[in-house]
């Protein structure tokens, strides 16, 4: 019985070594303007300036994944934002006017 029990326990410690946490999201603050709203994917195009120490100036699609701060958003509205990015995935967590 004890040689079934290591190779679960060691199964079981290869399988939580597979699957690591997930890194913290980074943040960073964006500044630009709302060009287009999708409120069906609840995204937010912005034409933005450079983000320090992510990404150059460009017009980009980001997701708002909080509802109230999509509903805070205008078209033409020039905004501040924070952005989080974890991964391959990002998106606005904040939203305030210019």
């Amino acid at each position: 019985m004890r040689p079934l029990l290591w190779f679960v326990l060691a199964l079981v410690l290869a399988g939580c070594q597979r699957n690591p946490a997930p890194k913290p999201a980074q943040e960073y603050q964006m500044q630009g303007e709302v060009i287009r709203l999708d409120p069906a994917s609840q995204t937010a195009t912005v034409k933005h300036g450079k983000i320090e120490g992510w990404m150059e100036p460009m017009t980009m699609e980001y997701p708002i994944k909080d509802k109230r701060e999509f509903t805070k958003v205008q078209v033409g509205e020039k905004i501040q934002a924070k952005i989080l990015v974890q991964g391959t995935d990002y998106w606005i967590a904040t939203v305030n006017p210019l």
